[in-house]
């Protein structure tokens, strides 16, 4: 179960340091940093997920816990491992960005200052939906494809942060949030809340839509 928590940490760490490294160090453009975060979970998932499962993401782990398809007590250790991993990451790109003297302020965390609340609840949820329904379905042992699975997962975050970066910075995950939101501080720690309720609320509702309409459990 160890190996589980340790993959759990290293795939949610390579997912915010890459990721959110393509926000603060390379500056890069949405395509760049859609890719990033796309590539990072497809090199993790097939790197890690056959150890842990690769998921994650705190949102993952609780739809596959309604789907049976982990034990509450794996699902508690996954988030710790994840929130973990996604904390430390920041750390490391915290200090990477101040040796560049650029605004330690400043470390890929979400935010939405162009729209209202309600509109990034909205979009948070209906992205984590959408992210979970191909997570649920494509990993499914009744009509998934798990030689494929990975692939498709980061092609589909990746077209998932194009949809949404602009509008609340597409999180879709809680820990991806939480760690440059606690080390950065300011209005993405204020607004730290919906980025946690938001996927969990997407993910629930992609976990109950699989299980009555698709089969979808493992």
């Amino acid at each position: 179960m160890v190996r589980k928590y340790i993959s759990e940490f290293l795939g949610t760490f390579f997912l915010v340091m890459l990721g959110t490294s393509a926000v603060t160090i390379a500056k890069g453009d949405t395509l760049t940093i859609a890719l990033a975060f796309g590539l990072a979970i497809t090199i993790s998932a097939y790197a890690f997920g056959g150890i842990s499962g690769g998921h994650f993401n705190p949102a993952v782990t609780t739809a596959m816990l309604i789907n049976r398809r982990i034990s509450a007590t794996s699902a508690v250790g996954y988030i710790v491992s994840q929130f973990l991993g996604a904390t430390v990451a920041s750390i490391f790109v915290k200090i990477f960005v101040g040796a560049l003297n650029l605004p330690t302020n400043q470390l890929g965390q979400t935010d939405f200052p162009k729209i209202s609340m309600g509109v990034a609840f909205l979009v948070e949820v209906l992205a984590t939906f959408m992210f979970l329904m191909i997570i649920i379905n494509v990993t499914s042992k009744d009509h998934g494809n798990n030689d494929f699975a990975g692939l498709i997962i980061g092609l589909s975050l990746a077209m998932l942060i194009i949809f949404a970066l602009n509008l609340t910075g597409a999180s879709l995950n809680p820990a991806r949030s939480f760690g440059p939101a606690i080390l950065a501080g300011g209005s993405g720690l204020k607004h730290l809340w919906l980025y946690i309720v938001a996927p969990e609320v997407g993910a629930v509702l992609a976990a109950y839509c699989s299980r009555l309409f698709l089969g979808s459990e493992a």
